[in-house]
Formats: C-alpha cells, structure tokens, sequence
C-alpha cells in the first residue's frame, strides 16, 4: 500500500492525456494499421530511453564530436532540424508536449526513488492507455 502512495499520479495523469491528444490526432487520418504498430514501437522506445539514466548520452555524445567531419555533420543536422521545427510548428509543439509530460513523469519517479523498472513500466502502460483512449474517444464521437 506504501507503493501506490509514492506513484506520482498527477505526472502519469498528464501522460495519458498527452498520449490521448496524440491518439484522437492520429485516428482523425484514419491511418492504416501499420501507422499504429510503428507508433506503439516508437512509444515503446521513447520511454525506455527517457527511463534510462542520462549519463549515458554522454558516452554517444564523445563520439559525435571526435573528429571536425561529425561535429559539421551533426551541426548541419541540428540546422535542418531547427528548420523543421519553425515549419512545422504545430507539430512541433505537440511533440513537445508529449516529451515535457514524460520527462516530468520521469523526473517525479526519479524524486519518489522508485526503480527503472517500475517507472518504464508505469509510464509506458499510461502512454499506450491513453493511445487507446484517444482512439475510442475519437471512435466514439465522430460516430455520433
């Protein structure tokens, strides 16, 4: 019973609710099956590595900089990126939403002292809970 008083419900709340915004979005395509496989997997993923311990990036980050080449290219990537980013704007900021809210969430797990298994396996559940929210809410309104 101790457990459940350290989860941190209002960040895993905030989650589904991203996860749902992104849900109803994408069913309002009508995408194929596909689409929803590639978009659990890529769930999946961002949440194992949010769960990790960050001081492992900088282990990747030694390698992107160790010779002149890398660093240009890895410059000219996060130029095209920013791009990006000012042209798809709305997107934009719908990924970054859903990325505060799991970072929070992390951070909330990290601050409770509650272990990575546990916290991936939270966070992951509410993420894909609130996939399949949005789709059933998105479902059941435009059948109205």
């Amino acid at each position: 019973m101790m457990i459940l008083k350290k989860i941190p419900w209002f960040s895993l709340s905030l989650v589904l609710l991203t996860y749902t915004a992104l849900g109803w979005v994408i069913s309002d395509t009508k995408p194929p099956v596909y689409i929803w496989i590639v978009t659990v997997v890529c769930t999946l993923i961002f949440v194992s590595f949010l769960t990790n311990v960050f001081s492992k990036i900088s282990n990747y980050t030694n390698v992107l900089f160790k010779t002149n080449f890398r660093t240009f290219g890895v410059t000219v990537l996060a130029a095209f990126l920013f791009f990006l980013m000012i042209a798809w704007f709305k997107v934009f900021l719908d990924t970054l939403l859903i990325l505060s809210a799991t970072v929070l969430a992390k951070i909330d797990f990290q601050t409770a002292n509650l272990n990575k298994q546990y916290t991936f396996l939270l966070t992951s559940l509410s993420s894909l809970l609130g996939l399949v929210l949005g789709i059933f809410i998105h479902y059941r309104i435009s059948n109205v």
